[in-house]
């Protein structure tokens, strides 16, 4: 049944966007030479998108957090909608992207607004019902149109900028409800994009269609099947075959295992995080300004508005984006240092990418560089400590490291997945907040042709234990139901300090106690790190086990494990005990029964 916009609405059009920008980075990255032939567009559109969706998944994790019974009201989804792309976007077409659909958010907000927020139960319908809602959803794409051409310095068409304004266009002209406005506004932004190479000289040397636009057409193609529940039918360009939208998809199976105590159920939709960092668009046609300059920027309007003309001076391809005394700066220039002090004058710049278009194109000793054959078989794990990691990495593994407060997001899995340069890959995250984000990693590589098994570890000594009993020169199939049953067979505890006062499932806990979490509840309070422990080792083991690992981090002395394992040797007979040291940044300790 068609839909009017609501929160969920918004939900589901990112996770849809996502899916078909995660299928279409590949074809759109290889057609893109304007503003410069980088093959980073689809990538960086796809990391954009990633990012709001992450903060309107962050939206929803709080409110499930806040137990209120009622999710989030319209406004409030998609103005984090357009902050996640905002603080995401990557590159100038993930940049434009960004404000557009920050555009968008300004009318869906402020209509939600001027409706008394009915939208706190997100399952409410939009304002003043359908009618409302597709007059809302016009004004929307035409605001988003607007102020795309407002960020970019000098607009030019036959660009994602002309797509824009053509959708929005169909969009006023079509009669009906949300879904049929979606539905000419995606025709509209369609035959534009045909017509770009015709517009542009660049795209008609090449043959091709404008890269940015082939990806708002895959956006909005996501908007007409939430609303609608159909996809569009795909429609053949220039540039190699398709306008990024497919009727439908095709999702390998996983190779869960039910008993083994990991979730089976896997969505392509990213959870809440951090903004990710992406790579920037690089590879500027010869003669153009050396360097890609993007950083965020804290600032009032007035001190944007003389940035943007100075910036304008050092170089081109400048476009700004945000408000609210929150920027996102990209422009291409000779001097990235007189764009990074211009940053420094109006405000306060961060999260700065400095991006050289040559370094690309680099070769070895003169010679290029010889492409590496693929590996039969890799796997790729998420370790939480540098100490880890290098054990990891010396079983062959490869190795991506999660900070503290800063989980990886789903491109840095795609590059560990490139990085392993393998036709068959495992992947254990090692973390259950990680699940949606790898299996949209998992997906997007299926796309690039590997094939890829995710096996849903909770922990890093899941991961260790899958990963002691990998065997490269057995069947595929039979090497990930062998892993996926390792990692099941081992319960997972952790220890930490709790931060604040606070109910627990063992009881009230002060700031600074420590905790003892077996397999993610609290179930010892403690003071003392080998005797807490010791104390979640004696639960844990009283089910039974035969091996324990042990997992250290930077700041316990060698002490503890040694204590530790008299302690099991003592109380629990035919129990062996290993122990690694977990490194910088690694949780205080991890523990693995088997």
């Amino acid at each position: 049944m068609p839909q009017t916009p609501d929160a969920e609405v918004v939900r589901t059009w990112c996770g849809l966007a996502l899916r078909e920008l995660g299928k279409a980075r590949e074809e759109i990255d290889a057609i893109n030479v304007y503003p410069v032939a980088d093959g980073d567009t689809g990538t960086n559109l796809y990391l954009t998108v990633e990012s709001a969706a992450r903060a309107v998944e962050a939206v929803f994790a709080g409110h499930e957090a806040a137990g209120s019974g009622a999710g989030p009201s319209l406004a409030e989804a998609v103005r984090a909608l357009a902050h996640g792309a905002l603080i995401g976007a990557c590159g100038n077409s993930g940049t434009i992207l960004a404000q557009l659909l920050r555009g968008t958010a300004q009318v869906l907000a402020e209509a939600a607004s001027d409706d008394g927020e009915h939208g706190a139960d997100h399952s409410a319908p939009g304002p003043s019902g359908a009618d409302g809602g597709a007059a809302m959803l016009r004004l929307a794409l035409r605001r988003a149109a607007e102020s795309g051409y407002q960020a970019v310095a000098h607009p030019v068409e036959g660009t994602v900028l002309t797509v824009a304004t053509a959708a929005a266009d169909a969009a006023r002209r079509a009669v009906g409800d949300c879904a049929a406005v979606a539905t000419a506004a995606y025709e509209g932004a369609a035959t534009a994009l045909e017509g770009t190479p015709d517009q542009l000289a660049v795209l008609g040397r090449a043959g091709v269609v404008d890269a940015g636009g082939q990806g708002l057409v895959a956006v909005l193609g996501a908007l007409v099947q939430t609303l609608s529940g159909r996809a569009p039918a795909r429609r053949p360009v220039r540039g190699g075959g398709g306008i990024g939208h497919h009727a439908r998809v095709d999702d390998e199976a996983e190779p869960f295992a039910a008993d083994a105590g990991l979730d089976e159920e896997v969505s392509p939709r990213s959870p809440a995080a951090d903004a990710v960092d992406c790579g920037a668009e690089s590879g500027a046609d010869e003669g153009g300004p050396a360097f890609e300059v993007i950083y965020l920027l804290e600032a009032d309007d007035a001190a944007v508005s003389r940035l943007r003309t100075r910036l304008d001076a050092l170089g081109d391809s400048l476009v700004v984006v945000g408000g609210d005394g929150l920027w996102n700066v990209h422009v291409h220039v000779d001097d990235a240092g007189a764009a990074v002090e211009a940053g420094v004058e109006a405000g306060r710049p961060y999260r700065i990418r400095i991006t050289h278009f040559g370094a690309q194109d680099a070769h070895s000793g003169g010679h290029p560089k010889q492409p590496r054959e693929r590996t039969q078989r890799a796997i790729v794990v998420v370790v939480p400590g540098e100490g880890l990691a290098e054990l990891c990495g010396e079983s062959g593994a490869t190795t991506v490291l999660a900070r503290p407060g800063e989980p990886p997001a789903s491109g840095e899995l795609v590059d560990a997945i490139r990085r392993a340069h393998a036709r068959e890959v495992v992947l254990l995250p090692n973390d259950p907040e990680l699940r949606y984000t790898a299996a949209a990693a998992a997906e997007q590589a299926r796309a690039e042709g590997v094939r890829v098994a995710l096996i849903p570890t909770r922990c890093a000594v899941q991961g260790i234990a899958a990963l002691a009993v990998h065997e490269p020169d057995r069947r595929f199939d039979e090497d990930v139901v062998g892993m996926t049953s390792a990692a099941g067979a081992t319960r997972y505890a952790e220890l930490a300090v709790a931060e604040r006062q606070s109910w627990t499932t063992a009881g009230i806990c002060q700031a600074g106690d420590l905790l003892g979490l077996i397999d993610g509840d609290v179930a010892v309070i403690g003071a003392d790190v080998t005797a807490t422990a010791a104390a979640v080792l004696d639960r844990m083991l009283s089910a039974g086990g035969e091996m324990v690992t042990l997992v250290l981090g930077d700041d316990l002395p060698e002490s503890v494990g040694d204590a530790l394992g008299d302690h099991v040797r003592e109380h629990h007979l035919a129990v062996d005990t290993v122990v690694y040291r977990g490194g910088r940044q690694a949780p205080l300790m991890l523990i693995g029964v088997e």
